[in-house]
Order: structure tokens, then C-alpha cells, then sequence
């Protein structure tokens, strides 16, 4: 692996998109949103898209909430945060059912069939659904502001999960569906699709449809055969997008905090971006202590203490500290460990914070460190 620039901006220079990969609790939203910021407070005209954001996330851009497309964070905030030549920042959160609809709206070939797809219960039933379809849903979305929108940047934030080829294979795993052999065998007629699943599964489609009321065979059969007419359209989108992962271009950052099992996830994520043949851009390692004894026993802490806060109150001071301190030596280890593991000589940290980030101002602040 070459050798990286210290600094963030450098690494990103160039890049088009930023992929956010990691745990779940690391701050990876947050994060994002900062990178957003910080790429936007240096010229660029930046679309951050996160999952399921907090709504304190929204207030922090200045927006009342987050929709399912673009949106553009007043100039005047970023002015105020000390931006001398601001490019744009742009915000959504992925609202993965909107996207398919969208997608489907787009490539149908006419209303009647927009209106078939969108009403079938197979099809509201899979894109309302949370696992897979949240990682094909923000490549979908992904492609189309590549494509459709001149951003010099998109900063996409991941589900969370412990294994990024969910993500990074849903374009391929789509492809495989959409031109495998089980698709087709729905798409022909004359009830191929029962002669082919075999006597014993259609007989539980037919006990399910007795008891539910619902022919699911036959559901099934009608919502692929609506989907016909748009096959082609989004095939070409998915090869699209799986090309563009792979792009020079696009860029992975690693979002992890020093907790053991975070830390962890994010060598196993590494290994997999390698395996995957993924330009890995750099580690962020949030919430990271810094701040505890400094290398002073608890007894010498205490003593310094006493003269100005009393010997009581110095005590609690100092004994909190030596808490802090088990965390900070925590912490530093676990950073030393993540360089030689990830082969990472200049992760990038953010210190723990003691308050949430609530405006932009915090954002700003994460930003600073980022691209510090």
C-alpha cells in the first residue's frame, strides 16, 4: 500500500466520491457531515447523503430536517463560521422506498406500468425492507447524484455494518438477480415459474395462499413481469454505479472510535476494501481520549490540587482523572495497534467531546480536526 499524505485534504484531493464505512455508534453520520463541511469550507460544492440521521443532525445544518433529496445549507451559516470563500454544502438522508419509487417513475415505460409496479404488494414489500435493500438503495442514490447533479464531491455515510461487502457487492448482487436464471423463469409465460420451483414448493405457496388469502405465485409472477418494461434501465444504472466504486476517483474512508470491538470491525472492514480491490483512503478514529494524569501519579495530581480546591475536592479531581487516564493509555493503545493493522502510519483522530454537536459551529470544530 503507498505511503499517505498526512493530511486529509491531500488525500481527497481529486476524489469525487467519499464513502464512509464503519460500526454503528462510532459517530460515522456526524462524521460525515463534517467532511461535508470542511470539503465545503475549502471551495467545493459538497452532497452530504447519511442513513437515518438523528434529527439534531438536521438543527446542526441549519435545516428543520432532512428529505429524501438534496437540500442547500444557507452560505450565510458557513460565512458565519469564519468561511471566507465557501463553495456549497447540500444535505439529505436516504428515504431508500422514495428512491425506488423515483427510479421506477424514471424508467417506466409508461404510467399504466409505473402504477402496476408501484402498487403491487411484492414491490412495496421489498423496498420498504431494511436489510440489502438500504445498501442498494444508497448506490442507487449514489448513482443518480453522480450522474444527474454537478457536485464536485459526494460524501456518502453507510449503513452500519460489520461487513462492507454488504455495500460494496449490493450493485453485483443486484446484476446477478437481474440477469440470472430465476428472473427469467419468472418472466416466462405459461406458468413456467410453477413447473420450474417443483411440486413441493408450490404446494406451500398454495397452503400460504389458503390461509392468507394472498396468491404469492402468482403476486410474484405479475410484479416481475411489470418490472419487464424496466430491467434494462436499471441494469445499466447498476453496472453504472459498480463501475464508479471502483473509479480512481472514488475514495473509502475507515470510521471507527478506540473501543475494542469498533476497533476491531474496522481492520476486518480494511481486509475486505483490499479484497475488493478498493482504494482505501485513510482511518478516522473519533472520540478519542486525550486528556488524563499527563504522566503525574494520582498522589501528585492531588497534592498540586489542594492548596486552590482543598484537599477533599482534590482528591475527587484527581481520582476522576486517574479514571480519565485508564481511557487515555486505552485509547493511545489502541491507536498504535490500528497503525500497524491497517497499515495506517497517520490516522486522523478527533478528540472526545463532552457535548453533542448541536449547530454548525460543531461541525466546524469536528471539521478542524479532520483536516487538521
Amino acid at each position: 500500500m503507498p505511503k499517505r499524505s498526512p493530511h486529509l485534504a491531500k488525500r481527497l484531493q481529486g476524489k469525487r466520491v467519499c464513502v464512509c464505512l464503519g460500526a454503528g455508534g462510532v459517530g460515522k453520520t456526524t462524521t460525515s457531515a463534517a467532511l461535508g463541511f470542511g470539503l465545503a469550507a475549502r471551495g467545493q460544492k459538497v452532497a452530504v447523503v447519511t442513513i437515518d440521521p438523528a434529527r439534531r443532525l438536521a438543527a446542526a445544518l441549519g435545516l428543520g430536517e432532512l428529505s429524501g433529496e438534496p437540500r442547500q445549507i444557507d452560505p450565510e451559516l458557513l460565512a458565519a463560521q469564519g468561511v471566507a470563500e465557501p463553495g456549497e454544502l447540500w444535505a439529505m438522508a436516504l428515504d431508500v422506498k422514495r428512491t425506488f419509487d423515483d427510479v421506477i417513475a424514471r424508467l417506466a415505460p409508461d404510467e399504466g406500468s409505473r402504477k402496476e409496479i408501484l402498487a403491487n404488494p411484492v414491490y412495496k414489500e421489498l423496498s420498504s425492507a431494511v436489510s440489502g435493500v438500504q445498501e442498494l438503495g444508497a448506490v442507487t442514490k449514489l448513482y443518480e447524484l453522480n450522474t444527474e447533479h454537478e457536485f464536485d464531491v459526494i460524501v456518502l455515510d453507510t449503513p452500519p455494518s460489520r461487513n462492507a461487502l454488504d455495500f460494496l457487492r449490493a450493485p453485483e448482487n443486484m446484476l446477478h438477480f437481474l440477469e440470472g436464471r430465476a428472473l427469467k423463469v419468472f418472466l416466462a409465460p405459461g406458468g413456467l415459474a410453477a413447473r420450474f420451483l417443483g411440486r413441493g414448493t408450490g404446494l406451500v405457496f398454495a397452503i400460504f395462499a389458503r390461509v392468507t388469502g394472498v396468491d404469492m405465485l402468482s403476486e410474484l409472477s405479475t410484479f416481475f413481469r411489470s418490472l419487464s418494461g424496466v430491467i434494462d434501465g436499471f441494469s445499466e444504472r447498476i453496472h453504472g454505479v459498480a463501475e464508479l466504486l471502483r473509479e480512481e476517483t472514488t475514495s473509502f474512508l475507515i470510521v471507527t472510535s478506540p473501543e475494542h470491538e469498533p476497533a476491531r470491525e474496522a481492520v476486518f472492514l480494511a481486509e475486505q476494501l483490499t479484497e475488493a480491490g478498493m482504494a482505501r483512503d485513510g482511518a478516522i478514529v473519533n472520540r478519542v481520549h486525550l486528556h488524563g494524569l499527563d504522566g503525574h501519579s494520582a498522589e501528585e495530581v492531588q497534592d498540586a490540587l489542594a492548596p486552590e480546591l482543598g484537599d477533599s475536592l482534590a482528591r475527587r479531581t484527581a481520582n476522576n482523572l486517574a479514571d480519565f487516564d485508564v481511557l487515555v493509555r486505552r485509547d493511545r493503545d489502541t491507536i498504535v495497534r490500528l497503525r500497524k493493522e491497517l497499515d495506517e502510519p497517520n490516522p486522523v483522530t478527533v478528540p472526545h467531546l463532552d457535548e453533542d454537536i448541536q449547530d454548525l459551529a460543531g461541525l466546524a470544530r469536528i471539521a478542524e480536526y479532520l483536516f487538521a
